[in-house]
């Protein structure tokens, strides 16, 4: 069957339950001012930034996601580019592209503009779905890629070069578009790094999502009651195939940006993960910091 299917059965078998949460413990708070004391206060306080969707919000997005999709012209067989830091909007629109039976071409967070344009034009994607983050990097090549391409901004303050998809998608129907998917249609291209040249496309079908999907729960022996730590980006296989032991078992996933120990440990211990999923590097740095004590974890 395809992957779409088992978001729309977790969705109905697990309605309520917590399916995605984002941590981010580096949002720092707007200052609450005057406009004329501005200049002269500096903002000092961060906050410990949560949200949290259940399974039946999650597939509800993905269709608002879907409708507003198919109400542009985006059909079978169409591309949609995510460019996207970690967030809860990323899954969401992630599946909302492939309810439309188009493909969802995930892109490295990393990537200049040229490679930008370069990785939309090789994949031949119609629309464009970016964060905050890189507004200056589109900004430039705004022009050339806008020429035939939707351009849709998730985040505040929408730039003028593109459409709000906060704002777009919220005044869409929820209910799934009901496009009839088999596990043999194209679902997604993925880019390798570039490490030797530029990224390449690689194409998978539903069957290789669903075959993911198995590998990564059996992997992880993970059950309904676990709840995965996923810290590295989603647009990249490891972290999505990753992700998907999550979405098999209809159990609890932790979006967290940032890997300072304290962050990771704080995280595993408020959302009671019972899998982490780690680099070398990072597991050293926390290991590290439980040898030293819990002072360097607090800094």
């Amino acid at each position: 069957m395809p992957i779409t299917d088992l978001l729309e059965q977790n969705a109905e078998k697990y309605a309520t339950e917590v399916a995605l949460v984002e941590v981010n413990p580096q949002i720092t708070e707007k200052p609450r001012m005057l406009w004329k004391d501005y200049d002269l206060i500096q903002p000092t306080s961060s906050l410990w930034y949560r949200r949290e969707i259940t399974w039946s919000v999650f597939n509800e997005k993905a269709n608002r996601f879907a409708q507003l999709l198919i109400s542009r012209g985006v059909k079978k067989g169409d591309k949609v580019a995510i460019l996207l830091m970690n967030c809860l909007e990323w899954l969401p629109i992630y599946f909302g592209v492939l309810k439309t039976g188009a493909l969802a071409v995930p892109m490295n967070f990393r990537y200049s503009a040229e490679e930008i344009k370069y990785c939309l034009d090789l994949a031949d994607a119609d629309v464009l779905v970016f964060g905050p983050e890189f507004i200056g990097r589109i900004e430039t090549i705004a022009e050339e890629i806008g020429k035939k391409r939707i351009l849709f901004y998730v985040g505040g303050d929408c730039p003028s070069f593109a459409e709000d998809y906060d704002k777009l998608s919220s005044n869409c129907a929820s209910i799934s578009p009901g496009i009839k998917l088999s596990e043999d249609d194209d679902a997604a291209i993925y880019f390798s790094s570039g490490t030797t040249g530029f990224p390449k496309a690689i194409l998978h079908n539903h069957r290789a999502l669903m075959h993911s999907c198995k590998v990564e729960q059996n992997h992880h022996k993970q059950t309904h009651d676990d709840v995965f730590l996923c810290i590295p980006p989603l647009y990249h296989t490891g972290a999505k195939m990753h992700w998907f032991g999550s979405l098999i078992t209809g159990s609890k996933a932790v979006l967290l940006k940032g890997v300072t120990p304290n962050a990771v440990l704080k995280t595993v211990s408020d959302e009671k993960c019972t899998i982490v999923w780690l680099l070398v590097p990072w597991a050293l740095d926390i290991l590290e910091a439980l040898d030293n004590g819990s002072e360097k974890l607090s800094a």
